[in-house]
Parts: structure tokens; sequence; C-alpha cells
């Protein structure tokens, strides 16, 4: 079992899956997430490339020394000991949620190890993006799994797919961890290094997300120069539930990306 260990040597669980050519895809989670919220597509990318997956510390394999100064930049610290532990040095990096956070931190503080970047359901911050809703800011503290399938997945879906929604909810150790995270999350501003990400970026967003606002998508966007924006029509925050044509087009812009084809 491979496990990268972070700058202040906590252990971080991951895997590598597939064995696919052209550049790696390094996936990272939101709030309180294991790697299983990728779990209903990470065949979608195996394919065609390698997929680097992982827990975040306070989540699943992987360790928990978490303390309440957590921030989405040690996160992106972590993330990258997970990249260059599994023997790569660059990749394409796709963030969703905090995960997206994280990612535009290991965006601006290692460029030279991305090769693209995608940002789903996130946004620069809540002081200069548009904040949760308190009805989400709640469902989050308390953790509340029933509120939170219901802003993250269509109905249909859920109830079709009970065992992927459930890898899709926060799989913390503790509450403690969840509200480390959260509070990392919360605390994120990158609207000074956005405009400093020179790397490919793919922004997309569901218009129904009830967790981060769609809205955020758009700022976001301007924020990052050349950044492409993707819309997904009445989806939620988990935009790609039910609909594999936003993950080919994400494996486009990776395809794209390598042939430095921007556009």
């Amino acid at each position: 079992m491979p496990f990268a260990h972070s700058f202040d040597d906590t252990p971080l669980w991951y895997d590598v899956r597939g064995n696919g050519g052209g550049e790696p895809v390094l996936l990272i989670a939101g709030n309180g997430c294991d790697h299983s919220v990728w779990n209903a597509v990470i065949a979608e990318f195996t394919p065609d490339r390698t997929v680097i997956i992982y827990d975040h510390r306070g989540t699943g394999k992987s360790g928990n020394n978490l303390t309440g100064t957590w921030s989405t930049r040690d996160f992106a610290r972590d993330a990258l000991e997970v990249l260059l532990e599994a023997g790569f040095g660059r990749a394409h990096v796709y963030g969703h949620s905090m995960g997206g956070r994280v990612a535009q931190w290991l965006a601006s503080d290692k460029p030279a190890a991305i090769k693209s970047l995608v940002l789903g359901a996130t946004s620069v911050g809540e002081k200069r993006g548009i904040p949760r809703t308190p009805e989400a800011t709640k469902a989050m503290r308390e953790n509340d799994s029933v509120a939170l399938r219901n802003m993250c997945y269509p109905e249909w879906w859920s109830s079709e797919n009970p065992e992927q929604a459930e890898c899709g909810e926060p799989r913390p150790h503790d509450m403690e961890a969840f509200l480390c995270h959260l509070r990392a999350s919360t605390d994120h501003d990158s609207w000074e290094i956005a405009s400093s990400i020179c790397s490919p970026t793919l922004v997309i967003h569901g218009n129904e997300d009830g967790i981060t606002p769609a809205g955020n998508a758009e700022i976001l966007a301007a924020r990052i120069p050349a950044a492409q924006l993707l819309i997904v029509d009445k989806a939620r925050h988990v935009y790609w539930a039910g609909r594999p044509e936003v993950h080919q087009k994400v494996s486009t812009f990776f395809s794209n990306a390598e042939k430095g084809r921007f556009g």
C-alpha cells in the first residue's frame, strides 16, 4: 500500500490507476472527501492515461495530523508530495470543490508541475466570490448527508445510483477533521494568485449547484488568463452525475493541452 509523506510527515495514501499514454492526471477531491468521490469517473480517464488518486489527510487511509490553522495552500503541498512520490514531475491536475481551491494554489506555487488545470465547482473564495447560502453552510457544518446529497446530485440519479452517490459523500475520520477541512476551504482566497496562473485552464460548473453558487465560475474564469468556461445545464455540485459528455470534454481538453491547442 503506497504512501507519500508530506512536509510534516503525515502519511498520505495514494494509488495509480491505468497505464495509458500521455500526461498523467492527478485528481484532488473536495471537502472531507477521500478518493472514492472519483469512483464513478476514474474509468472515463484510465483507457487513455494514468490516473493518480489519493486520500486527503483526515480522510480514508491517510493520516490525521490536522490543526485548525490548516489552509488550502497546505493541502496543495500534500498534493505535490503525492504527485512526486507516485513518480511524476508533472500532470494534468483536476480539482473538484475544495480540491479546485487546492489546485489553484498548486498551479500558482508549482507551475512546472501543471500540464493543464481543471477547476470544477469551485471559486476564488468567499471573500471575493459568491458565498455559500446559509442552507449550504449549515449542511456542511453538520455534515448532513441527506441535504448535501440533494445539493450534489439530481434526485433521479441518486435513486438509480445509490452506491455511487454514497461514495461521493464526505468521509472524514471524525468531525474535528471535517471542520479543519471546512475552515481551510472557507478561508481560501485566491483572488490575487488566480491572475498569475499560466497553465491552460478549464473551469467547469453546474448551473444548479447548491453548494458553490454557479456565478463563481464566471468570476474565477475571468481572473485566470485565457481560461475556458464550461457551464453544465441542469447540473448540481457533482455536475458529472449522469453526464458522461462532461468528462469526454475534459479528456479532449487534456489532449489539446498536450498538443498546445488551448482554444
